[in-house]
């Protein structure tokens, strides 16, 4: 599959002419003016991309497309297995409500550049409410429904948000989810209170809607619908904030990352193509969630930039109503690319280990899995390969890069996959192993993951009016780089391999060892469905390894049979030298929503150090569950013997 690739020369292109080769792509984009400089290296933090050109995202997402005859194409296909509905937009369809919500949005006062938030469950009318901002030149801040009231507060503030667009509720499995007392209990909490709240009435749980301040979703649409005004887009600068996506920070304070409008279109609208390998009109899903920056960037934006069709799917990858929920909606939908996280393949495979689901479909469509997330360790992607009888494609980025930074580019010619890597650095990332005094470190050797600076289009420019903590999270740490705060190596082909969060690197006795080389070993076991491995605090040691395993449905194994194993294949593996002792079966891993394990929260509850309930979390409940575990087997400082935690 090499021969046949471009990546080589395309690779080749970018790095010896980066303007050119963005400048070419930028043509894909409809531009309102040209920019006056492709790259201005004298702006921003590290330079900005398309300096001087105004554009709207919108107009690029909906209303080209519906002048260039793709307005009865399907823009986004709704299906909800929790309620059992599914809906289909086409583009024309899509175009009429975004501009119906854009003069709802207009006629509140608001303004290009006032800021919205959106707390919304997975719905077309939070799509919608993304695309009417952007038309208007607002700013978006998508903040996952059901957060924290807290949560919610500190961001309204933050952004000092105008308007908040919501709903009644949101459903999991099982439960419903009310929005609206959290809604109400963020804005007493705010200091900075939004003029009003447009609120979707959903038929399984409705609101009380705060006289003066709340408005009804459907009777404002009804009435914009009738009126039919026409509500031209706005033209932004490219350097225009388009929105503000909060992450978790290491201080509790979030951090507002900002993506602009310009170099956000140019780079998703490349990468559909050249990294995922689609053409427009194809299917393409991001099993993700809009409140994260998959959906954001591979749910909304980059599909509908690029011609295809979308699905959103409000539902799990287990329990609605089963393992087999994904291949029907690729099934059903005719998807030619899937993107989701590796944790969701672990849940799948948990849950149907012989993938007796996959056979009940037709996938013939369906071509790629792509995993981002988490670490994809070798033996999901072996699973999914043999299951679905596709290539599967680990890729590697981060909120703050907006898009793929590595990853085996399809588009161009799939490369030979490595397991456990995943693939090459795209163009536009120069990315390079250094050391903790930031030098930098030949192949096969762990180190501090950077990307050479600038970076490109789609990445972040800064923090939400915080330039000074933008610089310290990110700049000042390896001087010329991007600190992406995870570790790993290059191996002698190009191939990079991420190990761990830097925090994940544990010291056993001098030794710099990875907690995801030890997850990979321990995943090897027949009977592990998924794990996590922290590092704890000991006396002798400095720290010491504990693992956590979830099993597969059915084993017949007892759990200190199956610990021996674990305990086994890391000492086989990675030597002595880990001095890894102790695995634990749990019923669960804490995660995100996203499915993100919670590595450092587990650590700290194991040392005894203060810790709080983080605000992504899926359960609550499962951090318990540990603590019980580890008090049981007296690990940790916090549980060790004399001491009840």
């Amino acid at each position: 599959m090499a021969e046949s690739s471009s990546y080589h020369a395309v690779y080749q292109r970018w790095q010896s002419d980066p303007k050119g080769f963005w400048g070419d792509a930028a043509t894909a984009i409809d531009w309102f003016s040209d920019p006056e400089k492709v790259f201005d290296p004298d702006a921003g933090a590290y330079g900005r991309w398309f300096v001087g050109g105004t554009t709207n995202t919108c107009h690029n997402c909906l209303d080209r497309h519906v002048a260039a005859g793709r307005g009865s194409q399907n823009a986004l296909i709704y299906d909800s297995p929790i309620t059992g509905r599914k809906r289909a937009i086409t583009y024309a369809q899509m175009l009429s409500e975004v501009t119906a919500l854009a003069a709802i949005i207009r006629d509140r006062g608001l303004k290009a550049g006032d800021r919205v938030i959106i707390y919304m469950p997975m719905v077309p009318e939070a799509v919608m409410a993304m695309l009417a901002c952007a038309r208007l030149g607002l700013v978006h801040s998508v903040v996952f429904g059901g957060f924290a009231a807290n949560e919610l507060a500190t961001r309204i503030d933050d952004c000092a948000a105008r308007l908040v667009i919501t709903a009644s509720c949101g459903l999991e499995p099982g439960r419903i989810v009310a929005y609206k007392p959290l809604l109400d209990a963020a804005i007493a909490m705010a200091r900075i209170k939004p003029e009003s709240c447009i609120v979707l009435q959903r038929g399984e749980l409705s609101c009380e809607l705060t006289e003066g301040r709340d408005f009804d979703y459907e009777s404002l649409m009804a009435t914009a619908r009738a009126n039919a005004e026409a509500v031209p887009c706005v033209p932004v600068e490219a350097t225009d904030p388009l929105y503000i996506l909060y992450t978790s920070g290491t201080t509790g304070q979030p951090k507002g990352v900002v993506r602009d409008n310009g170099g956000h279109m140019v780079a998703l609208h490349w990468s559909m193509h050249a990294h995922y390998g689609v053409k427009p009109g194809e299917v393409f899903w991001a099993a993700s969630d809009i409140g994260w920056v998959v959906g954001h960037s591979y749910i909304v934006y980059a599909p509908l930039l690029h011609g295809n069709t979308t699905i959103l799917f409000e539902g799990k990858p287990v329990g609605t109503p089963d393992a087999g929920t994904f291949w029907r909606v690729i099934a059903e939908h005719g998807v030619v690319a899937l993107f989701t996280a590796p944790t969701a393949f672990r849940a799948i495979r948990k849950d149907d280990p012989k993938a007796e689901h996959v056979g009940r479909y037709d996938l013939s469509k369906f071509r790629t899995l792509f995993l981002a997330g988490e670490r994809a360790d070798p033996d999901t992607i072996q699973w999914a390969q043999n299951a679905l009888k596709v290539p599967v494609i680990d890729h590697w980025w981060q909120t703050e890069s907006g898009w793929p930074m590595v990853g085996n580019p399809v588009g161009l010619g799939q490369l030979p996959v490595k397991l456990g890597s995943p693939s090459v650095p795209l163009p536009g990332y120069d990315v390079q192993i250094v050391d903790d005094t930031g030098r930098q470190l030949g192949p096969n050797t762990l180190g501090n993951v950077v990307v050479k600076l600038p970076l490109p289009p789609g990445a972040l420019p800064t923090l939400w009016h915080a330039p000074e903590r933008f610089h310290k999270a990110y700049l000042d740490e390896f001087p010329g780089f991007y600190k992406t705060a995870d570790a790993g190596y290059i191996d002698e082909d190009g191939y990079l391999f991420i190990m761990a969060r830097t925090d994940d690197i544990i010291n056993v006795a001098g030794h710099r060892l990875s907690t995801g080389g030890m997850e990979e070993a321990i995943a090897t076991h027949p009977d592990v469905a998924e794990c996590a491995v922290i590092g704890i605090a000991d006396d002798m040691k400095g720290q010491i390894p504990v693992g956590f395993f979830v099993t597969n449905n059915g084993v017949e194994q007892s759990p200190e049979e199956i610990a021996a194993g674990v305990v086994k294949v890391v000492r086989d593996r990675i030597g002595p030298v880990a001095a890894f002792k102790n695995a634990f079966q749990v019923k669960r891993l804490p995660k995100t929503r996203s499915g993100k394990i919670l590595r450092a929260t587990l650590q700290k509850i194991a040392d005894g150090e203060d810790w709080k309930i983080p605000a992504t979390i899926d359960d609550p409940a499962i951090l318990d569950e540990i603590a019980a575990v580890l008090k049981e087997h007296r690990v940790g400082k916090a549980f060790r013997e004399g001491n009840d935690g």
